[in-house]
């Protein structure tokens, strides 16, 4: 059940996809939801230029935490105009920060939502993404920063190798497998098809839960798996992506799996991505 959400407001320059995204989710499942708005300490971001005096820093703060109040403006508008229960918060942090802040306070919510970082920008979100996915113990939602719609169910692929972490993001996403119209389990290998055919069982797993399920085995022989997936995804109308993410985090340096790397950095449809 999704009764508690927290999302990542963008606070740069840009349409806020996560925040709207959020707050259509929430209302599929009548559930609060909580934006979160950084003030990104300016500090770092000039210092590669030497030494900076004040009055150069102080106008950045300003700009920084004006963008902040502007993107919380603007969801707690979208919230009130919804109906929803909502709530909203500014916090000061650095980049490296703000992603450890919200690894960790997701962990008290159901899922978090974050939007896709954009490409040749430098920016947090690919941060706030992997410590959602590693050190929130929780389910991500990562929002393509191209998506111009609400969450839609008609169609959702589930990416399924028969992992611990596959397995983890079936469970995690059940709620919202349970309201789509259809299911593809998509496996994707390096060798022709056999008589056999793999996915059969998590297959018959899910149709309990009265969803139509159909199995897709797609042959990939370089197993260029992140682009298999994204092709499927455009050919059969997928709204909507269930994933394991793969990775480690080795003393705080969080490392993605390739196929994760692959999705997230050219992703098209949102993902629910759990670890």
């Amino acid at each position: 059940m999704i009764k508690d959400i927290v999302v990542n407001l963008s606070v740069a320059p840009i349409q806020d996809v996560a925040g709207a995204f959020a707050v259509s989710l929430a209302a599929a499942f009548d559930a609060h939801v909580a934006g979160v708005g950084f003030v990104y300490d300016p500090v770092p971001a000039v210092v590669a230029v030497g030494s900076v005096p004040p009055h150069v820093i102080e106008p950045l703060r300003r700009e920084n935490e004006n963008a902040a109040k502007a993107a919380i403006a603007k969801f707690e508008e979208l919230a009130r105009r919804t109906g929803l229960s909502a709530e909203a918060h500014v916090v000061q942090a650095t980049f490296l920060g703000a992603a450890d802040s919200f690894g960790r306070l997701a962990r008290r919510f159901d899922l978090s939502v974050v939007g896709q970082a954009e490409p040749h920008r430098l920016a947090p979100e690919e941060l706030i993404v992997e410590a959602a996915l590693f050190a929130s113990g929780r389910p991500v939602i990562v929002v393509p920063y191209i998506h111009k719609t609400g969450l839609r169910l008609t169609r959702i692929m589930v990416c399924w190798d028969g992992s611990r972490n596959a397995a983890r993001a079936i469970a995690d996403a059940m709620p919202l497998l349970a309201k789509a119209e259809a299911i593809d389990v998509v496996i994707v290998a390096n060798e022709a098809a056999r008589d056999e055919l793999p996915g059969a069982d998590i297959a018959q797993h899910l149709a309990r839960h009265g969803v139509p399920v159909r199995v897709q085995r797609i042959f990939s022989p370089d197993l260029d798996v992140a682009n298999a997936i994204l092709s499927q995804a455009a050919d059969s109308s997928t709204d909507f992506i269930v994933m394991g993410g793969y990775g480690h985090s080795r003393l705080r340096e969080f490392i993605l799996g390739g196929a994760t790397r692959g999705i997230l950095t050219a992703m098209t449809v949102p993902v629910l991505m759990s670890h």
